[in-house]
């Protein structure tokens, strides 16, 4: 089964506390998995930063959220105890525990004050299953979806050459092609048996990448693919970047995964998260530092 929302963990995390001793947020979570019947992928399951595991994130908020409600209460940093509201609370056998149980506790109202300074009744919370850290987090990956599109119908509506400096523009930005000018030399310039352009790889030019960039609407089928494989071959060379705005077909990613040269297919898409990351055509409009304890200075 996938990890379950971070409010339906409450109440098992309530009651495997409620043995009264000390507990830490890592037995909680190899408790939970193991009721739970969770398997080891859904354990490596990561939240949209890839920075931690889902289930430890999930278990992180819920003991936030009990002992916000005074349900559980810290021994010391990192360790929690039920306390005696949580053991009153499990002897009225609630079905379930969750934000709008939680909200009929005074300390947990002052905690979850909303930002327009009305106090939460639980009527929305109730539906809301993902943890704040996940809800900002899927909040900004659907800003940079939304980013990408535009991006993408930016690029196919532009001119050839517009996309020529495109490449070359990315590319410099990832660490390639030495400087702008040699790039911009390199692409665009080959133009030999489905060549498109030649870019250095490091600074120092101590190996060559070669490009082929093509905006297209179609898929990207393997003939295309292969035909510029072979274009490498005549050049004696081991290494290529195909570009597109469109997409790849399984048959063309299969095949280059299957030969000894190592190219790499970009599609429209991945053309466009480049783009966001390395900072091309996009600008930057805000910046959220989202800051955690520093163990170490009260260490």
């Amino acid at each position: 089964m996938a990890v379950p929302p971070f409010q339906d963990l409450m109440l098992p995390l309530l009651e495997f506390a409620s043995d009264g001793q000390d507990h830490t947020q890592n037995e909680v979570v190899d408790r939970l998995a193991s009721r739970l019947e969770l398997s080891e992928e859904d354990r490596r399951e990561l939240v949209p930063s890839g920075r931690k595991p889902r289930l430890d994130d999930r278990v992180s908020w819920a003991v936030v959220y009990l002992r916000k409600a005074a349900l559980l209460e810290s021994s010391r940093w990192g360790v929690f105890h039920i306390t005696e509201r949580g053991r009153q609370a499990l002897r009225a056998k609630p079905p379930r525990i969750d934000i709008k149980f939680l909200s009929q506790y005074t300390e947990f109202q002052e905690f979850h004050w909303r930002s327009d300074g009305q106090r939460s009744d639980g009527s929305k919370d109730e539906q809301a299953e993902q943890t704040p850290q996940e809800v900002l987090e899927a909040s900004y990956q659907g800003l940079r979806r939304e980013l990408a599109i535009e991006l993408l119908q930016r690029v196919k509506a532009a001119p050839p050459r517009f996309f020529e400096e495109l490449v070359v523009d990315l590319l410099v930005a990832m660490g390639y092609g030495g400087s702008r000018r040699d790039a911009g030399q390199a692409i665009g310039q080959a133009g030999d048996g489905g060549i498109d352009g030649i870019i250095k790889e490091d600074r120092l030019g101590l190996d060559v990448v070669y490009v082929q960039a093509k905006r297209w609407d179609g898929t990207v089928g393997r003939p295309a693919v292969q035909a510029f494989a072979g274009s490498l071959e005549g050049q004696r060379a081991r290494k290529g970047v195909f570009i597109t705005t469109s997409q790849f077909s399984q048959d063309a990613r299969d095949y280059v995964s299957r030969i000894e040269k190592r190219i790499v297919l970009i599609d429209g898409e991945q053309l466009a998260q480049h783009m966001i990351d390395f900072g091309v055509g996009v600008t930057e409009v805000a910046t959220y530092i989202v800051k955690k304890l520093d163990l170490d200075y009260f260490g």
